[in-house]
Protein backbone atom coordinates (compact mmCIF):
# COMPACT_ATOMS: atom_id res chain seq x y z
CA UNK A 1 0.00 0.00 0.00
CA UNK A 2 1.53 3.54 -1.21
CA UNK A 3 0.77 6.16 2.12
CA UNK A 4 0.82 9.77 0.92
CA UNK A 5 0.89 11.94 4.28
CA UNK A 6 2.43 15.29 5.54
CA UNK A 7 1.92 17.16 1.96
CA UNK A 8 -0.27 18.38 -0.39
CA UNK A 9 2.14 18.33 -3.18
CA UNK A 10 1.22 15.42 -5.05
CA UNK A 11 -0.97 14.06 -8.18
CA UNK A 12 -1.68 9.82 -8.65
CA UNK A 13 -1.02 9.47 -11.90
CA UNK A 14 -3.14 6.10 -11.77
CA UNK A 15 -7.40 6.25 -12.39
CA UNK A 16 -8.93 5.87 -8.75
CA UNK A 17 -11.82 4.54 -7.10
CA UNK A 18 -12.02 6.85 -3.58
CA UNK A 19 -13.56 6.55 -0.49
CA UNK A 20 -13.29 9.56 1.87
CA UNK A 21 -14.20 9.19 5.31
CA UNK A 22 -12.57 9.21 9.13
CA UNK A 23 -12.73 5.37 9.50
CA UNK A 24 -12.34 5.80 13.10
CA UNK A 25 -12.52 2.05 14.14
CA UNK A 26 -13.15 0.79 10.62
CA UNK A 27 -16.44 -0.70 11.43
CA UNK A 28 -18.95 -2.64 9.40
CA UNK A 29 -20.62 1.22 7.81
CA UNK A 30 -16.62 1.58 6.96
CA UNK A 31 -15.77 -2.20 5.49
CA UNK A 32 -19.07 -1.53 3.09
CA UNK A 33 -18.06 1.75 1.55
CA UNK A 34 -14.66 0.04 1.25
CA UNK A 35 -15.58 -2.98 -0.72
CA UNK A 36 -17.25 -0.36 -3.09
CA UNK A 37 -14.01 0.55 -3.97
CA UNK A 38 -12.35 -2.22 -3.75
CA UNK A 39 -15.25 -3.63 -6.43
CA UNK A 40 -13.57 -1.15 -8.72
CA UNK A 41 -10.12 -2.25 -9.35
CA UNK A 42 -11.54 -5.02 -11.84
CA UNK A 43 -12.27 -2.14 -14.04
CA UNK A 44 -8.57 -0.98 -13.33
CA UNK A 45 -9.03 1.85 -11.25
CA UNK A 46 -6.81 1.92 -7.78
CA UNK A 47 -8.46 1.16 -4.76
CA UNK A 48 -7.84 4.82 -2.87
CA UNK A 49 -8.97 6.07 0.42
CA UNK A 50 -8.72 10.22 1.56
CA UNK A 51 -8.70 11.00 5.19
CA UNK A 52 -7.82 14.14 6.89
CA UNK A 53 -5.06 14.43 9.29
CA UNK A 54 -5.74 15.29 12.03
CA UNK A 55 -9.84 14.99 11.79
CA UNK A 56 -11.46 18.15 11.44
CA UNK A 57 -13.18 17.11 14.71
CA UNK A 58 -9.86 16.87 16.50
CA UNK A 59 -8.29 20.01 14.80
CA UNK A 60 -11.40 22.02 15.63
CA UNK A 61 -11.38 20.23 19.31
CA UNK A 62 -14.49 19.11 18.90
CA UNK A 63 -13.79 15.73 19.71
CA UNK A 64 -11.59 15.39 22.74
CA UNK A 65 -12.62 11.34 22.65
CA UNK A 66 -9.82 9.26 22.30
CA UNK A 67 -9.31 7.58 19.02
CA UNK A 68 -10.66 3.85 18.73
CA UNK A 69 -7.96 3.02 16.23
CA UNK A 70 -4.51 5.23 16.08
CA UNK A 71 -3.00 6.56 12.41
CA UNK A 72 -1.15 2.83 12.45
CA UNK A 73 -3.65 0.68 13.49
CA UNK A 74 -5.56 2.20 10.79
CA UNK A 75 -2.84 1.88 7.91
CA UNK A 76 -2.73 -1.77 8.88
CA UNK A 77 -6.55 -2.38 8.64
CA UNK A 78 -6.09 -0.48 4.98
CA UNK A 79 -3.41 -2.58 4.18
CA UNK A 80 -5.01 -6.13 5.23
CA UNK A 81 -8.36 -5.35 2.85
CA UNK A 82 -5.75 -4.42 0.31
CA UNK A 83 -6.19 -0.75 -0.44
CA UNK A 84 -3.43 0.42 -2.93
CA UNK A 85 -3.30 4.05 -1.84
CA UNK A 86 -3.98 5.62 1.66
CA UNK A 87 -3.61 9.61 1.38
CA UNK A 88 -3.23 11.26 4.73
CA UNK A 89 -4.16 15.12 3.79
CA UNK A 90 -2.77 17.87 6.35
CA UNK A 91 -5.47 19.47 7.96
CA UNK A 92 -4.68 23.41 9.35
CA UNK A 93 -5.89 26.62 8.13
CA UNK A 94 -5.28 27.22 5.24
CA UNK A 95 -6.92 23.47 3.64
CA UNK A 96 -9.60 23.92 5.93
CA UNK A 97 -10.86 26.77 3.89
CA UNK A 98 -10.54 25.05 0.60
CA UNK A 99 -14.25 25.79 -1.16
CA UNK A 100 -16.32 22.18 -1.37
CA UNK A 101 -16.04 23.13 -5.11
CA UNK A 102 -12.20 23.11 -5.05
CA UNK A 103 -11.68 20.30 -2.86
CA UNK A 104 -13.56 17.89 -5.73
CA UNK A 105 -12.29 19.69 -8.43
CA UNK A 106 -8.48 20.26 -7.20
CA UNK A 107 -7.62 17.86 -4.73
CA UNK A 108 -9.92 14.81 -5.84
CA UNK A 109 -10.07 15.26 -9.29
CA UNK A 110 -6.92 16.86 -9.82
CA UNK A 111 -4.46 15.12 -6.84
CA UNK A 112 -6.64 11.66 -5.95
CA UNK A 113 -7.60 11.38 -10.15
CA UNK A 114 -10.82 10.23 -8.85
CA UNK A 115 -12.94 7.94 -11.60
CA UNK A 116 -14.96 6.78 -8.57
CA UNK A 117 -16.10 8.06 -5.12
CA UNK A 118 -17.81 6.48 -2.82
CA UNK A 119 -18.89 8.35 0.56
CA UNK A 120 -21.56 7.91 3.31
CA UNK A 121 -25.07 9.50 3.63
CA UNK A 122 -24.05 11.83 5.87
CA UNK A 123 -20.56 12.92 3.50
CA UNK A 124 -19.60 16.56 4.34
CA UNK A 125 -16.56 18.51 2.97
CA UNK A 126 -15.16 22.16 1.99
CA UNK A 127 -15.24 25.18 4.28
CA UNK A 128 -17.25 24.79 7.31
CA UNK A 129 -18.27 21.00 6.13
CA UNK A 130 -20.90 22.97 3.08
CA UNK A 131 -20.44 20.15 1.19
CA UNK A 132 -23.06 17.52 0.22
CA UNK A 133 -23.05 14.43 -1.42
CA UNK A 134 -25.77 16.50 -3.45
CA UNK A 135 -23.43 18.59 -4.28
CA UNK A 136 -20.54 15.85 -5.21
CA UNK A 137 -23.04 14.57 -6.85
CA UNK A 138 -23.53 17.30 -9.29
CA UNK A 139 -20.22 18.06 -9.60
CA UNK A 140 -19.66 14.41 -10.46
CA UNK A 141 -22.00 14.87 -13.45
CA UNK A 142 -19.86 17.75 -15.08
CA UNK A 143 -16.16 16.47 -14.00
CA UNK A 144 -17.25 13.24 -15.61
CA UNK A 145 -16.68 10.80 -12.57
CA UNK A 146 -19.05 8.49 -10.51
CA UNK A 147 -20.41 9.50 -7.01
CA UNK A 148 -22.25 6.99 -5.18
CA UNK A 149 -24.19 7.11 -1.85
CA UNK A 150 -23.49 4.22 0.80
CA UNK A 151 -26.38 3.76 3.01
CA UNK A 152 -26.00 3.28 6.77
CA UNK A 153 -25.78 -0.04 8.37
CA UNK A 154 -28.03 -0.75 11.45
CA UNK A 155 -27.53 -3.42 14.08
CA UNK A 156 -30.45 -3.84 16.57
CA UNK A 157 -32.49 -0.94 15.25
CA UNK A 158 -28.96 1.21 15.72
CA UNK A 159 -26.61 2.85 13.33
CA UNK A 160 -23.30 1.81 13.42
CA UNK A 161 -21.22 4.51 14.23
CA UNK A 162 -17.88 5.63 15.79
CA UNK A 163 -20.09 7.00 18.15
CA UNK A 164 -21.92 3.67 19.19
CA UNK A 165 -18.75 1.78 19.23
CA UNK A 166 -17.14 3.81 21.26
CA UNK A 167 -19.33 3.84 24.19
CA UNK A 168 -19.34 -0.12 23.41
CA UNK A 169 -16.18 0.43 24.22
CA UNK A 170 -15.96 2.46 27.43
CA UNK A 171 -19.04 -0.33 28.61
CA UNK A 172 -16.81 -2.94 28.72
CA UNK A 173 -18.88 -4.60 26.57
CA UNK A 174 -16.19 -5.91 23.60
CA UNK A 175 -18.09 -8.85 22.13
CA UNK A 176 -21.02 -6.19 21.42
CA UNK A 177 -18.12 -3.80 19.77
CA UNK A 178 -16.98 -6.81 17.62
CA UNK A 179 -20.22 -7.12 15.90
CA UNK A 180 -20.32 -4.18 15.39
CA UNK A 181 -16.41 -3.79 13.84
CA UNK A 182 -16.50 -7.26 12.07
CA UNK A 183 -13.34 -7.61 14.08
CA UNK A 184 -12.01 -8.06 18.04
CA UNK A 185 -11.38 -4.35 19.05
CA UNK A 186 -7.57 -4.05 18.67
CA UNK A 187 -4.61 -2.55 21.13
CA UNK A 188 -1.67 -2.48 18.95
CA UNK A 189 1.84 -1.46 20.38
CA UNK A 190 5.81 -2.80 20.48
CA UNK A 191 6.20 -4.96 23.51
CA UNK A 192 8.38 -3.62 26.11
CA UNK A 193 10.42 -4.40 28.71
CA UNK A 194 8.71 -4.37 31.95
CA UNK A 195 9.02 -5.41 35.76
CA UNK A 196 9.47 -9.23 35.01
CA UNK A 197 7.07 -9.70 37.89
CA UNK A 198 4.79 -12.30 36.04
CA UNK A 199 8.17 -14.20 35.31
CA UNK A 200 8.89 -14.30 38.59
CA UNK A 201 6.05 -15.52 39.89
CA UNK A 202 5.90 -18.00 37.00
CA UNK A 203 2.77 -15.96 35.12
CA UNK A 204 5.03 -14.25 32.07
CA UNK A 205 3.25 -11.83 30.29
CA UNK A 206 3.48 -9.44 27.26
CA UNK A 207 4.15 -5.72 28.02
CA UNK A 208 2.88 -2.97 26.18
CA UNK A 209 2.29 1.02 26.36
CA UNK A 210 -0.67 1.68 24.56
CA UNK A 211 -0.75 4.54 22.80
CA UNK A 212 -1.93 7.70 24.41
CA UNK A 213 -4.43 8.78 21.99
CA UNK A 214 -5.85 5.57 22.09
CA UNK A 215 -9.77 4.50 23.95
CA UNK A 216 -9.23 2.35 26.20
CA UNK A 217 -12.17 -0.23 27.60
CA UNK A 218 -12.53 -0.46 31.74
CA UNK A 219 -9.36 -0.94 33.91
CA UNK A 220 -9.41 -5.13 34.05
CA UNK A 221 -8.72 -8.53 33.13
CA UNK A 222 -9.80 -9.38 29.37
CA UNK A 223 -9.43 -12.69 27.30
CA UNK A 224 -7.56 -11.78 23.87
CA UNK A 225 -6.55 -13.06 21.13
CA UNK A 226 -2.89 -11.76 19.79
CA UNK A 227 -0.94 -11.66 16.89
CA UNK A 228 2.26 -11.35 17.21
CA UNK A 229 5.69 -12.77 14.99
CA UNK A 230 3.14 -14.00 12.39
CA UNK A 231 1.08 -16.29 14.56
CA UNK A 232 -1.88 -16.09 16.42
CA UNK A 233 -2.03 -16.73 20.20
CA UNK A 234 -5.15 -17.26 22.70
CA UNK A 235 -4.37 -14.90 25.39
CA UNK A 236 -5.67 -13.03 28.73
CA UNK A 237 -5.00 -9.20 28.95
CA UNK A 238 -4.92 -7.20 32.06
CA UNK A 239 -5.21 -3.44 31.24
CA UNK A 240 -4.45 -0.82 34.03
CA UNK A 241 -2.32 0.51 36.37
CA UNK A 242 -1.11 -2.70 38.57
CA UNK A 243 -2.14 -0.75 41.63
CA UNK A 244 -0.76 -4.59 43.78
CA UNK A 245 2.78 -3.70 42.67
CA UNK A 246 3.23 0.01 42.12
CA UNK A 247 1.82 3.58 42.86
CA UNK A 248 2.86 4.73 39.43
CA UNK A 249 -0.66 6.07 37.30
CA UNK A 250 1.55 4.69 34.14
CA UNK A 251 -1.44 2.39 32.00
CA UNK A 252 0.03 -0.98 30.72
CA UNK A 253 -1.34 -3.44 28.84
CA UNK A 254 0.04 -6.87 29.92
CA UNK A 255 -0.53 -10.07 28.36
CA UNK A 256 -0.09 -13.93 29.42
CA UNK A 257 0.26 -16.15 26.57
CA UNK A 258 -1.78 -19.69 26.70
CA UNK A 259 0.88 -22.70 25.49
CA UNK A 260 3.66 -20.10 24.59
CA UNK A 261 7.38 -20.18 25.22
CA UNK A 262 9.94 -17.75 23.92
CA UNK A 263 10.87 -13.93 23.47
CA UNK A 264 8.78 -11.51 21.74
CA UNK A 265 10.26 -7.97 23.06
CA UNK A 266 10.73 -5.76 19.77
CA UNK A 267 7.85 -7.23 18.32
CA UNK A 268 4.33 -5.57 17.78
CA UNK A 269 1.53 -7.08 18.52
CA UNK A 270 -1.75 -6.48 18.19
CA UNK A 271 -4.37 -7.51 20.97
CA UNK A 272 -7.48 -8.33 20.43
CA UNK A 273 -10.20 -8.10 23.09
CA UNK A 274 -12.64 -10.66 23.20
CA UNK A 275 -14.63 -10.30 26.40
CA UNK A 276 -14.41 -9.09 29.62
CA UNK A 277 -13.56 -11.12 32.48
CA UNK A 278 -13.02 -8.81 35.69
CA UNK A 279 -12.06 -5.34 36.71
CA UNK A 280 -8.36 -4.54 38.38
CA UNK A 281 -8.46 -4.27 42.21
CA UNK A 282 -5.79 -3.79 44.50
CA UNK A 283 -5.12 -7.13 46.41
CA UNK A 284 -3.47 -7.51 49.71
CA UNK A 285 -0.39 -9.10 48.40
CA UNK A 286 1.65 -10.89 45.45
CA UNK A 287 -0.12 -14.19 46.75
CA UNK A 288 -3.29 -12.83 46.10
CA UNK A 289 -2.56 -11.35 43.16
CA UNK A 290 -0.81 -14.72 41.80
CA UNK A 291 -3.91 -16.57 43.23
CA UNK A 292 -6.29 -14.51 41.35
CA UNK A 293 -4.46 -14.54 38.41
CA UNK A 294 -4.03 -18.09 38.49
CA UNK A 295 -7.80 -18.58 38.71
CA UNK A 296 -8.11 -16.52 36.04
CA UNK A 297 -5.96 -18.50 33.02
CA UNK A 298 -7.69 -21.49 34.47
CA UNK A 299 -11.18 -19.91 33.37
CA UNK A 300 -9.43 -18.36 30.47
CA UNK A 301 -8.32 -21.75 28.81
CA UNK A 302 -12.10 -23.37 29.34
CA UNK A 303 -13.19 -19.63 27.68
CA UNK A 304 -10.40 -20.76 24.97
CA UNK A 305 -11.07 -24.17 24.60
CA UNK A 306 -7.30 -25.21 25.76
CA UNK A 307 -7.32 -28.66 27.18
Amino acid sequence: MRTIRGTTDFKIEEGTAVAIGKFDGLHLGHRKLLQEILKQKEDGLKAAVFTFDPSPEVFFGMNPSRELSTNEEKRELFRELGIDILVEFPFNKETAATSPEDFVIDILCGRMNAKFVAAGTDLSFGAKGKGNFALMSSLARHLGFEARKIDKIERNGKVISSTLIRSLVEEGNMEEAAACLGAAYRITGKIVHGRALGRRIGIPTLNQLPPSDKLLPPFGVYYSEVRADGRIFKGMTNIGTKPTVTKESKVTVETYLYNFSGDLYGETAEVGLLTFRRPEKQFSGIDELKSTMEEDIRAGAVYHGIR
